[in-house]
Order: structure tokens, then sequence, then C-alpha cells
């Protein structure tokens, strides 16, 4: 994550982060790891306010064996025309790898995503 965020630092790529993040932030029980993740977050320049539109297509995606919160991260993402979101939820991955033509975002795990990028442009 720190190679994206310094690529996001340079301005080759840009991060976009949502209400929905800061919202799974603040329920992060450890403390130590809620700080870290602040940290990150902090580096977003754009963020996706939650509106309806978004709950409408989170709802719709749940519809599809997505849960809730990954489903409203999924919305925000597509409602920024985000061209990644990147996860290391191995259950969101295989659920999104199945369904991919379905969703307007890639859903990719970032060491992956970030070797593709990088060696195969």
């Amino acid at each position: 994550m720190l190679i994206v965020v310094a690529r996001c630092e340079l301005g080759q790529w840009e991060w976009v982060t949502s209400e929905a993040v800061d919202v799974e932030i603040e329920r992060t029980p450890d403390p130590e790891r809620r700080r870290r993740v602040r940290f990150l977050a902090a580096h977003a320049k754009h963020s996706v306010m939650v509106g309806d539109a978004e709950i409408q297509r989170a709802l719709h995606l749940e519809s599809w064996g997505i849960a809730a919160y990954d489903a409203l991260h999924i919305a925000c993402a597509e409602s920024a025309n985000a061209g990644v979101l990147l996860t290391t939820d191995d259950r969101l991955l295989r659920k999104c790898k199945g369904m991919a033509e379905r969703l307007r975002v890639q859903v990719r795990n970032p060491l992956m995503w970030l070797e593709e990028v990088e060696w195969h442009g």
C-alpha cells in the first residue's frame, strides 16, 4: 500500500475514499490499526459521499450476495468512476471475480494489481 500511496502523492494516480470508508475506520476496534488506517485514508484527494444512488446500487449488489459494507464500498467506487477498488479481503475478491462483468469497477488485491500495473503497463 505504501507504493500506491507514494504514486498517489506524486500525482501519478488518484486516491478516492468514501464516507463508507470513514464509518468503517471508526468501527475498527484496535486503536493502533484504526490510527494507521486513518493515516493512509488521509492521503485520498477526493471522498464520495453516500447518497441515494450509492445506497440503491449497494442494495442491488447485496442482492447478488455481496456483504452490506462491501457493497457500499463498491457502489462508492463505481460512483467515483474509479478504475480499481483495492482490497485484501479474499472472500470479496473471490465473489467479485465471479461477477466482474456486472461490476463497473475492478476489485483487485493491491499486490497483484500493483505487479500487473508495474510490470505489464
